[in-house]
């Protein structure tokens, strides 16, 4: 198990990347939540298998149509043991 806080930057608020992020964790087992960011990117705390979180992270580096990821920026972090995927609000 290995969690993961990803920020996300570009065109990426109002665009339903949140839900678009809660579906594929939930398509991909993956727990933990994502967020919009005051500063306008959108931050996600992901946990799972290394090889889910490494299709997570290319599904979720494009994002929905409507999304333009300029940047992304991932970091290992500790695992909190989330037992679901959820939007914060």
């Amino acid at each position: 198990m290995k969690a993961i806080f990803v920020k996300i930057f570009g065109h990426v608020q109002g665009v339903g990347f949140r839900h678009f992020t809660y579906r594929v964790a939930k398509r991909l087992n993956v727990t933990g939540y994502v967020r919009n960011a005051e500063d306008g990117t959108v931050e996600i705390h992901a946990e799972g298998e290394e090889e889910v979180l490494e299709r997570f992270l290319d599904e979720v580096s494009r994002g929905p149509t409507m999304a333009i990821v300029t940047d992304i920026r991932v970091e290992e972090v500790p695992v909190q043991g989330f037992r679901s995927f959820d939007i914060v609000h």
